[in-house]
C-alpha cells in the first residue's frame, strides 16, 4: 500500500467502526484501573488469577533485576541464555509434566517457531477455523498445505486427514478459544493425531493457570503423548510475560536448532525468567482463586442464559456478550465507559463478520456483586 493510500484506508476503517486506537493505562494491571485520568472497573484483562501485581511476584522480579540486571543482551544461542532461563525452563517442564520446555518472548513467537520448524513444503497442517491469528500465521509461513476445518468438527478434520498424502501432518488448535471461551476436544484430537500419524499442537494461552489445577488443559484431561506439543503464555494467568513450549527433549532440541523466532531473537529479560518459579508457586496455591473464578463464571452464565447475547458454552473466564453489529458493539462499550466500566468492543477481523461482541474477561479479584452490576447495565444498554 502506498503512503498516500493510508489515510483513505484509515478513514474507511473509521466509517466501518473498525479502527483500533490505543489508550494509556496509568495504573498497575488489576480490576480497578486508571485510563486517561479516569477510574474504571476493568473486565478486559487476561490476568485471570490477579497475579500481575501480586506483591510476591513484584518482589521476585525486583530480586531478579538485582541479580541479573535488566536486559539479556543477546540471543539464547550466543550469551543470552542465563542460568535463570535454564532453571525456569526446567521448572515449567516439571509443572506441566513434560520432559523439557523452551522459553519464548511471546506466544506469537512460540507458535511461529513450532509450526514452521516441523512442517514445510510437501507437508500438511490442519487448523481450526477459530484459531488465534498467530497459529494461522505460523501455518501460512510454513509453506505447508494449510487446511482449515470447521470449528471443533472432528468429522471434518478426519476427512481432511484421510485425504492427505503429506509425509508430515500437524494439527494446530487453541485449547481455549480466546473470543468465545469454549474448548477444543483435546482427547478426541489426540486420538485422531495417533490414528493419522500427526503432531497435535495445542496453544493453551487461556487455559494455563486456570484449568487442571493451574497446570493447564492437557493436565485437566490427563493427556500424555510424545506427539502432543504444549504451548502456554506467561503473560495471562501467570502474571508475567513471554511463553513456553513443552514436550519431549528431542522436540525441544529440534526447536533450539530450527525455531527461527527462538534462534534469531534476543532472549527475554532474565529477571522475568527468575520470577517464573514464584509464579508457578502462586498458581499451584491458587485453588481459592480458581474457585472464585468458577463462581463468577456460573453467575455470568446464569444471568445471560436465555438471552440473545451469549452462546452459554464457556466454562472459562472468557464470557462473550455477542452483539453482532460493529456500531452497536462500539456504542455499548462507550456507554459502559461513561458509567465507569472498561469492557472494550471486539470487532472483525478478530471475530467473524456480524460477530462483534463485548468480551467479559473475569479475574479472581472481581466479586459477584461487581459482575452482577455490570451485567445489569450491559443488558439495559444493549436493549435500549
Amino acid at each position: 500500500m502506498r503512503l498516500q493510500d493510508l489515510s483513505a484506508a484509515l478513514l474507511e476503517l473509521d466509517a466501518s467502526h473498525r479502527r483500533r486506537q490505543r489508550v494509556s493505562l496509568e495504573s498497575p494491571q488489576g480490576v480497578e484501573i486508571i485510563i486517561d485520568g479516569n477510574e474504571y472497573l476493568s473486565f478486559a484483562s487476561n490476568d485471570y488469577l490477579g497475579l500481575a501485581d501480586h506483591p510476591s511476584l513484584v518482589r521476585a522480579v525486583q530480586q531478579g533485576v538485582e541479580r541479573w540486571g535488566v536486559g539479556s543482551g543477546a540471543a539464547h544461542l550466543l550469551t543470552g541464555h542465563s542460568q535463570a532461563h535454564q532453571q525456569a525452563e526446567e521448572a515449567l517442564a516439571r509443572f506441566v509434566g513434560r520432559e523439557a520446555a523452551l522459553l519464548f518472548g511471546s506466544g506469537y513467537a512460540a507458535n511461529l517457531a513450532v509450526i514452521t520448524s516441523l512442517v514445510g513444503r510437501g507437508d500438511a497442517v490442519f487448523a481450526d477455523r477459530l484459531n488465534h491469528a498467530s497459529l494461522n500465521d505460523g501455518c501460512l509461513l510454513s509453506r505447508a498445505d494449510f487446511q482449515r476445518f470447521r470449528h471443533n468438527d472432528l468429522d471434518h478434520l478426519e476427512q481432511l486427514l484421510a485425504g492427505s498424502s503429506a509425509r508430515t501432518r500437524l494439527i494446530a488448535v487453541d485449547a481455549v478459544y480466546s473470543m468465545d471461551g469454549d474448548e477444543a476436544p483435546l482427547p478426541e484430537l489426540l486420538a485422531l493425531a495417533e490414528r493419522y500419524d500427526a503432531w497435535l499442537y495445542i496453544d493453551d494461552a487461556h487455559g494455563f493457570g486456570v484449568l487442571g489445577q493451574g497446570r493447564g488443559s492437557q493436565a485437566e484431561r490427563d493427556l500424555s503423548s510424545e506427539r502432543l506439543i504444549y504451548m502456554a503464555t506467561l503473560g495471562k494467568a501467570a502474571g508475567l510475560a513471554g511463553a513456553f513450549v513443552a514436550g519431549s527433549s528431542l522436540l525441544v532440541d529440534w526447536l533450539v536448532n530450527r525455531g527461527r523466532t527462538y534462534i534469531f531473537s534476543t532472549a527475554q529479560p532474565p529477571a522475568l525468567a527468575a520470577a517464573v518459579s514464584t509464579s508457578l508457586r502462586l498458581i499451584a496455591e491458587a485453588d481459592d482463586r480458581r474457585e472464585r473464578l468458577a463462581q463468577l463464571v456460573a453467575c455470568c452464565r446464569r444471568r445471560l442464559a436465555g438471552t440473545a447475547y451469549s452462546t452459554g458454552t464457556s466454562r472459562t473466564p472468557i464470557q462473550p456478550f455477542i452483539i453482532g453489529g460493529d456500531a452497536h458493539a462500539m456504542k455499548l462499550a462507550q456507554g459502559l465507559q461513561q458509567q465507569g466500566y472498561w469492557v472494550p468492543a471486539i470487532r472483525p477481523p478478530t471475530v467473524p463478520d456480524n460477530g462483534a461482541r463485548l468480551r467479559i474477561s473475569l479475574s479472581a479479584l472481581h466479586d459477584v456483586q461487581q459482575l452482577d452490576t455490570l451485567l445489569d447495565r450491559m443488558l439495559l444498554l444493549a436493549e435500549s
